[in-house]
Parts: C-alpha cells; structure tokens; sequence
C-alpha cells in the first residue's frame, strides 16, 4: 500500500461493529502514515462482534458530537448487523456520513455498512456491492448492486465482507490518494 501520510480517516462505529471490519482499516491505513480514529456516539470504548459472540472492545477517539468531515479526508463504515443498524436510526450519525459526501469525499462502507448509504439517500444510482442479505435493500434504495470483492463509484468504495478486507481497505487508500472523490459530479 502506498503511504497515506497526512491523510486522517475516521472510522464510524458503535458497539456491535463486526471485529475485523474496524480492526483491520484501522491498523492497515495506520500502518500506510494515515491518522485513523474512532468515531462514535458512544465515549470510552465500543465493543465489536468477532462471528458469533461479543469481541474485543476499540478505543474511541472522539466523540461524534466533536467532530466534523471538514476533520476528515475519509470516511469508513464498518459492518456487523448490530452496528449499521443502531447507527441508521442516530440522525447525527446520518447527518455525519452525508456531509462527507456532500464534500465529495472518500467513504468505505463494507458488510452491513451500506445500510447507512440507504438511509443518507447516498446509494440510490450508485453501483455497490455489500453482504448478500441486504442486497434488496439496496436496490430498493435505487442502487446497481453487483457481487463482486470492490465495487467503486465516483469514490465510493463497497466491499461484501471480511474476504474482502484487503481489496477493500486498498481501495479506499488509491481513492484516497488520486482524488477521485473530487471529480464527483454535484
């Protein structure tokens, strides 16, 4: 992976974020000079789900409430079901993914995460991929969903699971680094 220095990424998640899905952006584009926190409603700390039981629980940075996109050069939605699920309803947590594509910026949204593209309007003519059981909430929301490793739109960058995390995570960096999000169309 190419070096993300000076690049800062936000990682939005709540208890319930499936373990590998934060865990590995976060130390991976950490590892590439990038400067990765935790967002969450929450403060302290948030616990993740390792496949079938409650994982290990991940520092949060900031608290939700004190932080902006204008921080942020990224954006990364973690799935797990427990996690987009709670955050879909937290209008400041809609409010915060939205205004990162209104400022035509990088998000990363694997597993359950798209739910959160659903809910901001973001997917609807958009191509993504995602895990296969929300595939019909998706194209309900007027999305071109495929079944592939990476899907990327215009800096959009979906992935369908913990498979997929190297491609995804590498993606989300060449997005980053070449500015595709800033030759979105308004």
């Amino acid at each position: 992976m190419q070096t993300l220095n000076g690049k800062k990424i936000a990682i939005l998640a709540t208890d319930g974020f499936e373990q590998s899905e934060l865990e590995v952006p976060l130390n991976d584009l950490r590892a590439a000079g990038a400067e990765v926190h935790v967002v969450s409603p929450k403060t302290g700390e948030i616990r993740g789900w390792d496949e079938k039981d409650w994982g290990r629980s991940v520092k949060v940075d900031h608290a939700l409430g004190k932080v902006s996109s204008a921080d942020y050069d990224a954006l990364i939605l973690p799935g797990g079901q427990i996690n987009p699920d709670v955050l879909r309803i937290d209008e400041k947590a809609l409010a915060f993914v939205k205004s990162f594509w209104t400022e035509k910026k990088v998000i990363g949204a694997i597993c359950h995460g798209p739910w959160l593209l659903v809910e901001t309007g973001i997917a609807k003519g958009r191509k993504v991929t995602s895990f296969k059981s929300i595939r019909t909430d998706l194209v309900n929301a007027g999305a071109e969903w495929s079944d592939a490793e990476v899907v990327t739109d215009q800096g959009l960058v979906t992935s369908r699971n913990p498979g997929d995390l190297p491609a995804f995570v590498a993606k989300v960096a060449e997005e980053i680094l070449e500015g595709r999000h800033d030759r979105r169309a308004a």
